[in-house]
């Protein structure tokens, strides 16, 4: 099957306005690595500010950005820019699951604007990050150089992280016949996308996460009746508001644990936003398998347990 096979049919998804996709890189993360199965949350047309290195490791089918529509196989590799709407749609039966169906790597605007201050060498990747904003598509060569460098990064930590993420980029930086994806005419419309009463509602939460909020203030925000966005918000997201805001909660108390070794555990609680430290260690055991101290303690563990480099 040919990767590079296009067909821009807008009517098909242009109409639709995408999610907004709320990306946690962590606080002791310079960017965010990681696989998905299939079925999974994030298969919806969707878009975020980070880029985003999508490479697809089983299936075929259907990948959309922004006008684009084409067909993808294992394998297939694209790098989307900010705010660049994307999705891919794998044939199968209804029933059927994947275990790990691709692998992504995103990172935001500010991070490599920032690292390209220091290291202007990384100047040699900007022609890609132009070329992204239109969605790039790779050859399968370059993908099969970066794919197992991509695997390595899910599972890396440390200085091993940055070697990884260099290598990559600089495989992409290097890469030939590269395809814009996108016709030269579409320019994605950030804010026409969160002026969608649910995106407006995400990014709320996004923004005040910490913060008491009631399910009728985001309703009101999308522009619905409480029950109309109840129902909205679990289609979109594919849970209930008060799963969606706990789990960015608990994330965010990850970082914490990590990042910030003798914070307590109850300064923790209320700087994720929970506003009682039973309910916190509830959702954190539901989520994690284990308790807060359980989780620092065993990170630490790991930490310390790592050869000197």
């Amino acid at each position: 099957m040919d990767t590079t096979q296009t067909h821009r049919k807008p009517h098909l998804v242009r109409p639709l306005t995408p999610d907004l996709e709320v990306v946690q890189i962590g606080r002791a993360e310079s960017f965010k690595a990681w696989e998905h199965g299939y079925p999974f949350r994030t298969v919806r047309w969707h878009f975020h500010p980070e880029f985003e290195l999508h490479h697809v490791v089983a299936t075929t089918g259907q990948y959309f950005v922004g006008d684009f529509i084409g067909t993808f196989v294992p394998g297939n590799l694209v790098l989307t820019g900010p705010h660049l709407p994307h999705n891919w749609v794998s044939d199968l039966a209804d029933e059927a699951t994947v275990p790990v169906r691709s692998r992504v790597l995103q990172f935001s605007e500010r991070f490599i604007t920032g690292v390209a201050e220091v290291l202007p060498e990384l100047g040699a990747f900007q022609h890609v990050l132009d070329k992204s904003r239109s969605g790039a598509l790779f050859t399968p060569e370059v993908a099969e150089r970066v794919g197992p460098l991509l695997a390595a990064l899910v599972d890396a930590t440390d200085l091993r992280r940055i070697e990884l993420f260099v290598a990559i980029i600089g495989t992409l930086s290097r890469a030939e016949h590269v395809q814009a994806l996108t016709s030269t005419a579409y320019l994605p419309d950030p804010s026409g996308f969160m002026a969608s009463g649910l995106n407006e509602a995400l990014s709320y939460i996004s923004s005040n996460l910490t913060d008491s909020f009631s399910e009728q203030k985001l309703a009101s925000l999308s522009q619905l009746s409480t029950s109309g966005f109840s129902r909205s918000f679990r289609r979109h997201t594919g849970m209930s508001l008060v799963h969606y805001v706990n789990r960015l909660r608990i994330n965010l108390s990850t970082q914490l644990l990590m990042s910030e070794p003798q914070m307590p555990i109850t300064d923790v609680c209320y700087a994720s936003g929970f506003r009682n430290i039973s309910n916190f260690n509830r959702q954190f055991l539901r989520l994690k398998s284990m308790s807060p101290t359980q989780f620092r303690n065993l990170f630490g563990e790991n930490a310390e347990s790592k050869p000197p480099h």
